[in-house]
């Protein structure tokens, strides 16, 4: 069983910065594709971004690409979400997910992760 923490969450201002950070629970991190899904009030669950175990492949929603970077640290067992210039749209719960995986590819569907964390709550004020 793998669990991940999330960290980093709070309170922003629209144009600024938050760093997110999901720590694994395993020795076995380098195996695992990461990604990054969020929640809304009222919402459902939506794909943010996500990468392969080696961190070579990543992928991202169109509403945050050029903003957000997913990247990781395979020796830390820690995947990160940089998130610059934040909008009041993007206030919601973000969670990691993760998959073992034998291959390098990313993937970007709820169902295709077996692991989550709890999530962060991130808040942009206008």
């Amino acid at each position: 069983q793998v669990q991940l923490v999330e960290s980093g969450g709070g309170l922003v201002q629209a144009g600024g910065s938050v760093r997110l950070s999901c720590a694994a629970s395993t020795r076995t991190f380098s195996r695992l594709a990461m990604g990054w899904f969020r929640q809304a009030p009222g919402k459902g669950r939506e794909f943010v971004a996500a990468i392969g175990r080696s961190g070579y492949t990543t992928d991202y929603a169109d509403s945050v690409k050029g903003r957000f970077t997913i990247s990781r640290d395979n020796a830390k067992n820690t995947v990160y979400l940089q998130m610059n210039s934040l909008k009041p749209e993007d206030t919601a719960v973000y969670y990691c997910a993760g998959r073992f995986t034998g291959t390098v590819n990313y993937y970007s569907l709820l169902s295709q992760y077996d692991y989550w964390g709890q999530g962060t709550q991130v808040t942009v004020s206008s």
